[in-house]
């Protein structure tokens, strides 16, 4: 029996089964105004999570995309707060060209001179966040200093539900099209599975991680915007390590460090997981040190589960390509 393929509706249950058991708890965290802002708070969890898990799914890693966050973020707090006539529409698109620059310098890095993931995106994380305290000049860009346009737009309603929800559902049926319907997405599979046969089949290898890296970055970019925004509050220590919750949403969702298998939908509900229990323990008085080793606990039982589901894919994202066949040769 195949755990990975039962991993999904085992997953989807254990969220139901924890929501339930809070609110026998604590009632109050069954309300619909409750669980409504259970799903708002995931949103950028989620969005941050498809992005890794195509990137997981290469055998790589993206360790730069909270500090790709901040920068993006503070660049578009600062817009907003130095221009406050700018149409908001524009400080939007200069997050995600400055989200997608970075992304692109990763993928340059990976894809092209082949270096190993973690180490490039543990570097640029680094680079990245102390570019938030250069440009800042470790100051905070406040709610007062923003426009109210700025501040209202990822709460504002359309049609019953905030922008971020939108923008999520959006985020997550696209990326579901290109992971299931186009052959960039059935490529990264190709190159997580066997590197060195997608050489040989004539894959773009180089180009398909460039642009990985550089939609993390994208998607990053906007969620810069999107957090400063929701939180009307920009710093240099915006998201702290929170990239190390993307990433255990991704593990827990079904997503294999190995590479090669992954779902939009694991991914999605390993962020739905995380933010339920990231709601629910303060609603119970739980102590936040305890919340975080509830965290790492979920996580060494996915990596476990993830061991039996597909042993025999025991491999690291160190040695990226160090086995890999030069993308230019073809099958003869």
């Amino acid at each position: 029996m195949n755990l990975l393929k039962q991993r999904e509706p085992l997953l989807a249950a254990m969220v139901v089964l924890l929501v339930v058991a809070v609110g026998l708890k604590e009632p109050a965290f069954l309300s619909a105004d409750s669980l409504a802002n259970v799903v708002t708070d995931s949103t950028l969890l989620v969005m941050l999570a498809l992005t890794q898990m195509l990137v997981i799914v290469t055998r790589g890693v993206d360790l730069s995309v909270a500090s790709n966050l901040a920068l993006s973020g503070m660049v578009a707090a600062m817009l907003g707060a130095h221009y406050p006539g700018m149409p908001l529409a524009l400080i939007m698109l200069a997050a995600v060209a400055v989200g997608l620059g970075l992304g692109l310098v990763n993928g340059w890095l990976i894809g092209r001179l082949e270096l190993p993931p973690i180490v490039v995106t543990l570097g640029t994380m680094s680079v990245y966040r102390g570019a938030v305290f250069v440009l800042s000049g470790g100051a905070w860009v406040s709610a007062h200093q923003m426009p109210p346009h700025f501040i209202a737009f990822p709460l504002d309603r359309l049609l019953g539900l905030p922008h971020l929800v939108w923008i999520a559902a959006a985020t997550l049926a696209a990326l579901a099209w290109v992971a299931r319907s186009t052959r960039f997405g059935r490529d990264l599979y190709a190159i997580g599975n066997a590197p060195q046969c997608a050489g040989y089949i004539g894959i773009p290898t180089h180009k398909r991680l460039l642009w990985t890296y550089a939609l993390s970055g994208a998607v990053a970019g906007l969620c810069g915007y999107l957090w400063v925004a929701r939180y009307a509050v920009a710093y240099t220590e915006i998201a702290y390590g929170f990239e190390f919750t993307v990433i255990a949403a991704c593990v827990i969702g079904g997503v294999s460090i190995g590479g090669g298998v992954g779902t939009v939908l694991g991914a999605t509900l390993g962020a739905l997981f995380l933010t339920v229990i990231g709601n629910a323990l303060p609603v119970l008085q739980v102590s936040p040190f305890w919340q975080s080793a509830l965290t790492g606990l979920v996580i060494l039982v996915a990596v476990l589960i993830n061991a039996r589901g597909a042993g025999r894919r025991s491999r690291q994202i160190l040695p990226l390509h160090g086995t890999a066949a030069p993308t230019h040769r073809s099958a003869a």
